[in-house]
């Protein structure tokens, strides 16, 4: 497995993340059918967010952050918000 961390602070951030909040079920079906998908969550910070995506493999996590892009793109981008700091890796422990 292979995961994909984005973390949005700065500018727009906190604005970003109020829209998310609103649109949870477009977030849900744009990532639900990434290929290779297992586990999505959306967390709020003091100063934005962060998203944590986990798919079979690093192809699935790529997808997800293209559908992420272009999903703020088309839905937030008079937010004004940064691009997010991106951190990926293999998943070595994973419990439920």
């Amino acid at each position: 497995m292979h995961a994909v961390i984005r973390t949005y602070s700065g500018e727009g951030a906190k604005e970003l993340f109020d829209l998310l909040e609103t649109r949870k079920s477009d977030v849900e079906s744009l990532i639900r059918s990434v290929k290779g998908f297992v586990g999505y969550s959306l967390i709020r910070t003091g100063d934005g967010g962060v998203s944590v995506t986990v798919c079979q493999d690093k192809a699935g996590t790529d997808e997800s952050v293209q559908r992420a892009k272009d999903w703020i793109g088309q839905n937030g981008s008079n937010i004004g918000a940064s691009p997010p700091k991106v951190s990926e890796g293999p998943v070595i422990l994973q419990l439920k």
